[in-house]
């Protein structure tokens, strides 16, 4: 498994689906309580950041973690957070290194394979959150969700996910028969129905969504 790889492209997968957002996409809901796309996606531009500082190796400081405004160019500003990065993770040695996540804890330090495997599985999660935000598909394979659910289910179910400043919510029971993705949402707390109650439209294809542009 090249987790670099897997990173790479949940990471391009998400700058993909925010190139089909129109302005008035950017008010939109998101699975994330009482997160806006704006809101979602700034968050989801100082996560970079800190990950980039944490390969660095700074990242103890819950500054670099800050969300980042987006301003007037919401993807823009996003896009160059992913290539800040995708560019520390792909210096050389990067991969023999341990990352500082204070927002996981202020203690340990985490083998690089292992903190770059937790940004892997955020971006597929948020990836979806802003698929069901936009109602366009999310576009990962089913290999890619396999290997993103390894690592969700290394996500503590405890207490932990009961606060308000909680990474996810208590997991979810599952039928039979899910893909890896469900599972990996389910394991997370977030509901695959979420477009039905969320004020959302159901998915729409890529061309459906450009010719409503």
């Amino acid at each position: 498994m090249d987790i670099l790889e897997l990173d790479r492209t949940a990471v391009l997968e998400t700058v993909r689906l925010l190139e089909h957002a129109t302005p008035e996409d950017w008010e939109r809901p998101t699975p994330c309580a009482g997160w806006d796309l704006r809101r979602l996606v700034a968050h989801m531009a100082g996560q970079h950041h800190g990950f980039a500082a944490a390969a660095a190796g700074g990242g103890s400081d819950l500054a670099a973690w800050q969300d980042r405004p987006l301003g007037d160019h919401g993807l823009a500003t996003y896009r160059a957070s992913t290539e800040i990065v995708l560019g520390a993770f792909a210096e050389q040695g990067v991969l023999t290194r341990e990352f500082s996540l204070p927002e996981i804890s202020t203690e340990l330090r985490f083998p690089a394979t292992v903190a770059i495997g937790f940004h892997f599985l955020d971006y597929v999660v948020h990836g979806w959150d802003v698929a069901q935000a936009l109602g366009v598909e999310l576009n990962l394979s089913e290999k890619t969700a396999e290997a993103a659910l390894l690592f969700a289910l290394r996500v503590p179910d405890d207490e932990r996910r009961l606060g308000p400043e909680a990474q996810f919510a208590p997991s979810l029971p599952t039928g039979a028969g899910k893909g890896s993705l469900d599972l990996i949402l389910a394991a997370l707390g977030r509901s695959t129905d979420w477009h039905a109650t969320g004020a959302v439209p159901p998915p729409r294809t890529l061309q459906e969504h450009h010719r409503d542009r």
